[in-house]
């Protein structure tokens, strides 16, 4: 460990009398002493007092107290609970000292269990064994004047002619021979431990507000807990140092000291590197005005959370430059999502290396022809469609924005069209397969979950199609009833930045009425359902996506399941919304429902599963062996023209001409001379075991002829009105066959 470390300083830092002013006045009262005393109730600080009941002390290993803690080890570590329990809750200097154990004999212990004098005489026996000495009835001792100790409580004898018992005279003595009066009142007075004290005093200013702001923001922020301890290994690195402020280096140089320092502290360097970042927000300001001059925007003093930026230094044209900050807070103030605005960054600033290459300065000097050429180089460098749609619709709002707010003088034809973007190719399925989301979705799996908060997660993702981070961020208060009781989930839909519903089975309200009631069986309801369960004292931050995955990938691999080929499966939540829009597409429901379930900004991603749906069944119906009412084989080569047509007549009959048996070959536009002839058929023989197909078919029937007459199609109408007649007697007579009988 190097004894001084010292950092190199910034230059033109202005007066650090001024700087230590301003630091000051930031500071509330209750921060600016040398000693800041640790409530262990505040969970800013602590993780509650000690499990001991009547203790009071912080917590720190296994729920206890160091000193508990202590006890507990020196014990043999047996079981917690039963430990605490049955311990002294009273501190080591509030436990009486031990007496000798000679019989009548009030001094306290010296050594061997014996007072000084009973251990000088035992010693003077020759040491005999102990026990037998003790059983003989050593002489007595004769007592002193005083009757006990002067420490209030202590009731062993004072040491000679001294006023305190043997151990509270040797702390005494330690302590240099104070006032014995005010010795004993202090010492027996509760102090506070040292665990529970943040001391500053050492640290040279403006070192030692800085920290004590530091201090103020964890404690306001309440993001993270602060161990008085972990502040305490800081201040000694800081001594160490030899720096007077937090401001004497840059992050990098901050954690390369601290690693050069040999300390392997992750609590203490993170600290140090929050301590830097709050003082240099501090000195630099915050909010638009402070932030925007700056080449690189740090989001944090923004209002946003975490520790991320966005960088204009690779723009090099400051026209362009300055166009795009622009461009970016005005995204931001109007509430566009953060990595939206983060992919027009990235756009804009490819477009700015392509000038820089092809020696375009000017704003004027951007045309058409420049974008043309730029779209050509984007083909080549971005090979993806996708990644160059989102490039190219980025650039395409950028240059709308610039001409429409006069930000720079661009030449007019500089634009981009619709027609300019690739075609994206389609997509291929992503939803998961049935017999896999079987497996899934069994009850014993779903009880493998180690954490039920994961279990309630992975079925609202499933069930209700949600995105992954939507479902971890969902409210406390996430349940609604319309007004006949059915149940509804609410969240925010964070893509689109609104409020959206989805209705909800009764198993899965009952299950997330069960989640709210165990983050509520300590303490008040938290804001969020699924708090993250470390460095949450409020319990406000909600459960990170990356925590959710990383479960969900463990319980994959421990229910290790397989799909048809054998394979273990690998999949992302966000397959379980593809699932669910397969899933419903699959049993008709129609898309504006299911867009509406998945709160699609549009029908065009809602049509991908009606496509998906199309194709699926277009698959197997080429695979399927089809014969004609001779039991000849009709054959056609999939993907041929004949395949599309034979098809789309198939899609075609099928929703004009209810079979509950086969499909119909005929063009529309012939009329039928059988119109479903078994039906008609006086050969046709049928079972009341064939009543439930019946009674589908006759709906299936009305269905077809209700929409034909509606549309004006009379011939469908008419081709079905026979069957449905024809029907309706089959169905009366098979459930009413006495009057047959009677008749």
């Amino acid at each position: 460990m190097t004894s001084a470390m010292v950092l190199p300083l910034p230059t033109g830092r202005g007066s650090e009398a001024a700087w230590t002013a301003r630091v000051r006045t930031a500071l509330r009262p209750e921060f600016t002493a040398d000693r800041l005393v640790v409530d262990v109730n505040d969970p800013a600080y602590s993780a509650g007092p000690c499990l001991v009941e009547g203790c009071q002390r912080l917590a720190r290993g296994h729920g206890m107290c160091a000193g508990h803690h202590h006890r507990w080890a020196k014990a043999g570590r047996p079981d917690v609970d039963e430990f605490v329990a049955s311990t002294d809750p009273g501190w080591a200097r509030q436990r009486p000292n031990r007496a000798c154990r000679v019989e009548a004999c009030g001094y306290g212990v010296a050594r061997k269990g014996l007072c000084q004098l009973h251990a000088q005489g035992w010693e003077r026996s020759g040491r005999p064994d102990f026990e037998e000495w003790l059983a003989a009835g050593p002489p007595p001792i004769k007592a002193p004047v005083a009757e006990a100790c002067h420490v209030p409580g202590c009731l062993l004898w004072p040491q000679a002619a001294g006023p305190f018992c043997h151990a509270h005279h040797n702390t005494w003595r330690a302590n240099g021979r104070p006032d014995p009066v005010v010795f004993a009142h202090e010492f027996a007075a509760l102090r506070v431990p040292s665990d529970q004290v943040i001391v500053l005093a050492r640290l040279p200013e403006p070192l030692r507000s800085e920290l004590a702001y530091v201090i103020q923001c964890r404690h306001d922020e309440r993001a993270s807990r602060t161990p008085p301890e972990v502040v305490g290994r800081l201040v000694s690195f800081l001594l160490e140092a030899d720096v007077s402020s937090l401001r004497d280096g840059d992050e990098q140089s901050w954690r390369e000291a601290f690693t050069a320092s040999g300390r392997r502290d992750s609590n203490g360097r993170g600290l140090l590197v929050y301590a830097h970042q709050r003082v240099a927000d501090l000195a630099a300001g915050s909010g638009w005005e402070a932030e925007y001059p700056r080449e690189v925007w740090q989001l944090r003093r923004l209002g946003h959370p975490g520790n991320l930026t966005l960088d204009f230094t690779r723009i090099a044209q400051p026209w362009l430059r300055e166009a795009t900050k622009r461009w970016t807070r005005q995204r931001l103030a109007t509430g566009v999502g953060l990595e939206a605005v983060r992919r027009g960054l990235t756009a804009v600033t490819r477009l700015a290396g392509y000038l820089q290459q092809a020696r375009i300065d000017a704003p004027q000097a951007l045309t058409r022809v420049v974008l043309e050429g730029y779209l050509a180089d984007l083909s080549t460098g971005v090979p993806t469609a996708h990644r160059r749609q989102v490039h190219i619709g980025q650039l395409r709002g950028f240059l709308e924005a610039v001409r429409q707010r006069g930000w720079a003088p661009l030449d007019p034809t500089a634009a981009l069209f619709t027609d300019d973007n690739p075609p994206r190719p389609q997509r291929g399925p992503r939803a998961v397969a049935e017999h896999v989301m079987a497996q899934l979705e069994a009850p014993t799996a779903i009880a493998a979950w180690p954490d039920p908060a994961g279990a309630v997660i992975t079925l609202i993702l499933i069930r209700c199609g949600l995105r992954v981070g939507d479902a971890t961020r969902l409210s406390y208060d996430c349940l609604v009833t319309d007004p006949k009781g059915a149940p509804y989930l609410r969240y925010v839909n964070h893509k689109m930045n609104r409020e959206a519903l989805v209705p909800l089975d009764e198993e899965l309200c009952t299950l997330i009425r069960a989640q709210q009631a165990r983050v509520t069986a300590e303490a008040t309801a938290p804001p969020v359902l699924f708090p993250r369960p470390t460095k949450n004292p409020d319990r406000a931050i909600p459960l990170s996506t990356s925590t959710y995955r990383a479960a969900l990938y463990r319980w994959l691999k421990s229910l290790d399941v397989r799909d048809e080929h054998a394979h273990r499966v690998r999949l992302t939540p966000h397959q379980w919304r593809h699932t669910l829009g397969t899933r419903l597409i699959n049993r008709d429901v129609p898309q504006e429902v299911v867009r509406r379930i998945l709160d699609h900004d549009s029908s065009q991603m809602t049509a991908h599963y009606a496509r998906l749906h199309d194709d699926t069944v277009r698959r197997h119906w080429d695979a399927a062996r089809k014969v004609d009412i001779t039991g000849a084989a009709i054959t056609s080569e999939p993907g041929s023209r004949l395949a599309d047509a034979a098809w789309t007549g198939h899609r075609l009959a099928a929703a004009t001409q209810a079979l509950p048996n086969g499909h119909c070959a005929l063009p529309i536009h012939k009329a039928c001379p059988h119109a479903n002839a078994c039906l008609t058929c006086p050969m046709f023989l049928t079972t009341a075991t064939h009543l439930p197909a019946h009674r589908e078919h006759r709906a299936q029937v009305i269905e077809l002829i209700t929409r034909a007459e509606a549309q004006g199609r009379t011939r469908v109408a008419q081709m079905n009105q026979d069957v449905l007649s024809n029907l309706e007697s089959i169905i009366t007579a098979l459930e009413h066959p006495e009057e047959n009988d009677e008749s």
